[in-house]
């Protein structure tokens, strides 16, 4: 099969024709038919993070079952699904208390001994987050896979697969914003942009777009904003401050910047609560006034949405194909496989929301 292999930061990746073992087991076989271009791909390619090279990266993705191993009971060959990076195990103390996400167990990943999942000739291949998506096939847990109704189509389901349940997770499951509340919302990509349609969703009262770029905050009003807040014109704060005469009582950050996150923590109300969602680097410190915490302030950080995303998936495609989620309005272009490079690389811009590789093109 063709995949774009990571081997070298900040290097444009090559499609490389590369093989692809059998499903045992517990895994499945998923031929992928549209895979998203998302920022934490972004955020190893440039060195932000360390990964283990060479990789496949992508990890936003849906597909069509192809084959399973011979303990899989949960999907068959043809099923429509959606891929998940929270793989779960189902019987550690996270799985039995409802965080899945939080699940790191490794017997959902072959261990050093197999054979890899992915190689060429003699070099193994690593999957980024377990699943590999800028690739033609991927070889996965049979639990980082969620079934979804046949009608739903795969290029916008692939979006429900990280950044629309990141996103949209985070407002219901980690805060739970609840109805009449006020919000913020710090960048308007594809996770922002799911947050703020999460918040409206949950019945916000006010929902504020914080960003630089003009065309995302218009972007951003479709998606439920009722307000907007550009950045470049002056104290972000100060404005949503002005706004809700005195501040929110839910923000979310949706970049990975430590000064936009100490932002979502300043432009609280008292009793205020400030999630961060984006992958802030390695070594960065987040400062916070110390005072702020007697007004009852919380800051706290959502690992993807804080998901159960074989309940959640199957409701959010419900709610796309309702006209409730606007991923239509999500897609900045579908391109091909060996363009995933120039797609990565656009999204420092910051004029685009999510770029899609479709694999049938």
């Amino acid at each position: 099969m063709k995949a774009a292999v990571f081997r070298e930061i900040n290097k444009p990746m090559e499609v490389e024709e590369v093989t692809v073992d059998k499903p045992s087991g517990r895994e499945v076989l998923v031929r992928t038919a549209a895979a998203g271009v998302c920022h934490s791909d972004m955020h190893f390619f440039n060195g932000t993070y360390p990964g283990q090279l060479p990789i496949v990266l992508g990890h936003e993705s849906a597909g069509v079952v192809e084959q399973v191993g011979e303990d899989v009971t949960y999907v068959k060959p043809g099923d429509h699904v959606i891929t998940c990076l929270s793989v779960f195990c189902g019987h550690c103390e996270y799985c039995l208390t409802g965080h899945m996400s939080l699940c790191q167990e490794p017997e959902v990943r072959r261990s050093a001994e197999d054979e890899p999942r992915l190689r060429k000739e003699a070099e193994s291949l690593s999957q980024f987050a377990n699943l590999g998506s800028f690739a033609e096939m991927m070889l996965v847990h049979e639990h980082s896979v969620v079934k979804v109704r046949e009608d739903m189509p795969l290029d916008r389901a692939a979006l429900i697969g990280c950044g629309v349940t990141t996103g949209v997770g985070a407002v219901i499951h980690t805060a739970a914003v609840e109805p009449g509340a006020t919000v913020a919302v710090i960048g308007c990509g594809g996770v922002g942009l799911s947050c703020i349609n999460g918040a409206a969703l949950a019945g916000a009262s006010r929902v504020i777009a914080v960003d630089m770029v003009a065309s995302k905050l218009e972007l951003a009003r479709k998606f439920g904003a009722t307000d907007v807040v550009d950045a470049s014109s002056g104290d972000a704060v100060e404005q949503v401050r002005e706004i809700t005469s005195g501040g929110v009582h839910y923000s979310f950050e949706a970049i990975g910047l430590k000064v936009t996150a100490e932002q979502a923590f300043r432009m609280l109300r008292r009793g205020g609560t400030a999630t961060v969602i984006g992958m802030i680097p390695p070594g960065d410190m987040v400062q916070l006034h110390g005072p702020d915490f007697l007004q009852e302030k919380t800051i706290q950080g959502s690992m993807m949405g804080s998901n159960r995303f074989r309940v959640d998936m199957p409701r959010f495609v419900d709610f796309y194909l309702q006209g409730k989620l606007h991923l239509d309005d999500m897609v900045s272009s579908r391109i091909k496989l060996e363009n995933v490079t120039d797609a990565l690389l656009a999204l420092d811009s910051g004029e685009v929301a999510r770029s899609v590789i479709v694999f049938d093109q």
